[in-house]
């Protein structure tokens, strides 16, 4: 009988030779490093746009921006933002976006009395011109799912109602990837859209059905990277800390 401390010693000594005799090949961590190409460095300040932002509107004057029909923006600036001019008919940027990650704040009028449904803050943010990401007073305010704070116009609901109240701020943080088009203009592939309402997420990867249309089935007119753009739908909706990043 082999005494117990025996047996022992006997099972540590063959340890390594077992080992050595698995064919388990030798693990070397730096056969999975990858250290080329290594990411640009971007600045993050605090309540400020990263420092590879294109900055569309810091306060101060809406010199990236013109009128719907050309010409100098018309909406107001007061208190670090601006503001819808009833009347006045949208902007859009100066520059043209295809894919990018978008910031914009926005707050609805505080008074309400009146005003329900479509008519409670109603604005617009329209990527590429024509794609609609609802801009709405949508606080205990009931109107069609698909026309609500965060929906896609008439065409994608948003995951859950993140709205605060009327005259607080709000922020939507969006990632839009274009449609692509081939050379005859046929659509290749369509454009999705992420939307984060209040830093909860309302459109998952969503798939865009085409241009926004008030009446009628969406569809995909042919065209290249375009402005962005601010709806005027009569109601004094203001917008603060704009910012893009093109990816």
């Amino acid at each position: 009988m082999i005494k117990p401390v025996l047996l022992t010693a006997c099972l540590l000594a063959a340890a390594p030779v077992l080992a050595q005799t698995s064919g388990e090949p030798a693990r070397d961590p730096a056969k999975t490093e990858v250290w080329k190409p290594v990411p640009a460095i971007v600045a993050t300040p605090p309540n400020a746009a990263p420092s590879d932002a294109v900055v569309l509107f810091d306060g101060k004057d809406l010199s990236a921006w013109e009128g719907e029909q050309g010409g100098k923006a018309p909406w107001r600036i007061a208190n670090g933002a601006f503001t819808v001019v009833p009347g006045s008919k949208g902007i859009r940027t100066k520059q043209s976006f295809c894919d990018v990650q978008l910031h914009i704040e926005w707050r609805t009028p505080a008074e309400t009395k009146g005003f329900d449904g479509q008519a409670r803050g109603n604005s617009g943010i329209f990527l590429q011109e024509v794609y609609e990401l609802q801009v709405l007073d949508s606080y205990d305010n009931p109107t069609y799912s698909n026309g609500q704070a965060a929906s896609i116009y008439k065409q994608a609901i948003p995951l859950v109602n993140a709205s605060r109240k009327p005259g607080e701020w709000q922020a939507y943080d969006v990632i839009w990837k274009a449609p692509r088009f081939s050379e005859g203009g046929g659509l290749l592939s369509p454009a999705r859209i992420t939307v984060l309402h209040n830093g909860v997420l309302v459109q998952n990867d969503t798939v865009v059905s085409g241009k926004t249309e008030y009446i009628g089935a969406p569809s995909y007119p042919p065209h290249g990277c375009a402005p962005i753009f601010l709806q005027d739908h009569d109601a004094t909706v203001s917008y603060r800390n704009v910012w893009v990043r093109e990816l």
